[in-house]
């Protein structure tokens, strides 16, 4: 440890102040950024990563912001990776299709180690990423030339095949009425026969 005192001379006057009696280095530190930050989108997530010095990442901690581009980052969204691992998942569905968003990393000694405490390093440079787009075909415009016509052609059919059963409806009676009279024609002649 160290004692670390502030002296200085004051009107005149030599002082000593005495700032820390016991000044320990490893209870005091403040770490460089993560450095190298990537991102990476699939179908489902974005995957982003960073770098540490190798023999620090088991005992390190991280936050993520990230945010719309152009936006504050005052208005930034906090994350905090489940294990020591340098990397993070960020769900499509916590995400906008077509944003553009970008991602800063910071560290700091984990609370659970004893040995050494730390305060938050600077932030990390940034990564830019966008959430994996729905394909071209089921784009707005397509599906406005695909549904239109569908739709004109259904109520089309519909209304074709409604007037033309309505019409047979009508039809029908009138062509099987000189059928029947022809049908019923016989016994009528051979009844009217017999009276006379």
């Amino acid at each position: 440890g160290y004692r670390v005192s502030l002296q200085g001379n004051f009107f005149g006057r030599n002082h000593t102040y005495i700032t820390f009696p016991e000044y320990n280095p490893c209870q005091h530190i403040k770490l460089d950024p993560p450095l190298n930050i990537k991102s990476n989108v699939t179908a489902s997530q974005c995957q982003i990563w960073w770098s540490v010095p190798w023999h620090l990442e088991e005992i390190l901690q991280y936050e993520l912001q990230y945010k719309e581009y152009g936006a504050s980052w005052e208005v930034a969204l906090n994350k905090t990776p489940p294990s020591s691992l340098p990397q993070i998942e960020i769900e499509n569905t916590e995400l906008h299709s077509g944003v553009t968003y970008i991602a800063r990393v910071r560290c700091k000694v984990s609370e659970n180690e004893d040995s050494y405490h730390s305060q938050w390093s600077e932030w990390s440079q940034t990564t830019a990423f966008q959430r994996a787009g729905v394909p071209k075909i089921l784009n707005t415009r397509t599906m406005q030339f695909l549904i239109l016509p569908l739709s004109f052609g259904t109520l089309l059919y519909l209304f074709w095949n409604f007037s033309l059963s309505s019409r047979w409806q009508k039809a029908s009676p009138a062509l099987t009425f000189p059928h029947q009279l022809l049908s019923f024609s016989p016994s009528i002649i051979c009844t009217m026969g017999t009276l006379r």
